[in-house]
């Protein structure tokens, strides 16, 4: 969703919702329901927004994809975007507004799925536990941990 920069924000505003401007069970109903994008807190601690967005492709007989992008939220120091996710091709259309329609269709459910989904695509291999260090140097020595 494009930032209006006509508009200041304000920080922690709450705006309360509107149940007639759509279905806030659905990315897009969300954002029209509540006046801002839906935001998650990720598997990694991290929060994430969500923006919805197109390319033009012109492949398999579409000419528009959506994907989703997942600002990451800095957790330390001033508020701020630190990084960022984003989804493979989710949506396809013939024109920009089918393909974001499509994407705007989903439900939070599946949003968050995508957001779990890249986390764990791209969250770096799991190391050893300091325990379970400790374990392992234990049971390859009877004598490990014991006080001289």
């Amino acid at each position: 969703m494009p930032h209006d920069t006509k508009c200041a924000r304000v920080s922690g505003q709450h705006l309360p919702p509107n149940h007639d401007r759509g279905d806030e069970h659905t990315i897009g109903g969300y954002a029209l329901v509540h006046g801002r994008p839906a935001a998650f807190e990720g598997g990694d601690g991290f929060s994430y927004s969500v923006e919805l967005c197109v390319d033009q492709v012109n492949d398999a007989g579409t000419l528009w994809a959506g994907y989703i992008l997942f600002p990451r939220w800095r957790r330390i120091g001033a508020s701020g975007v630190e990084g960022h996710l984003e989804t493979d091709y989710l949506t396809r259309g013939n024109t920009q507004v089918d393909a974001r329609d499509a994407l705007a269709s989903m439900t939070l459910q599946q949003v968050r799925d995508a957001l779990e989904q890249r986390i764990a695509a791209t969250a770096p291999a799991p190391a050893h536990r300091w325990f379970d260090v400790m374990r392992d140097e234990r049971d390859g020595d009877p004598h490990a941990g014991e006080a001289p």
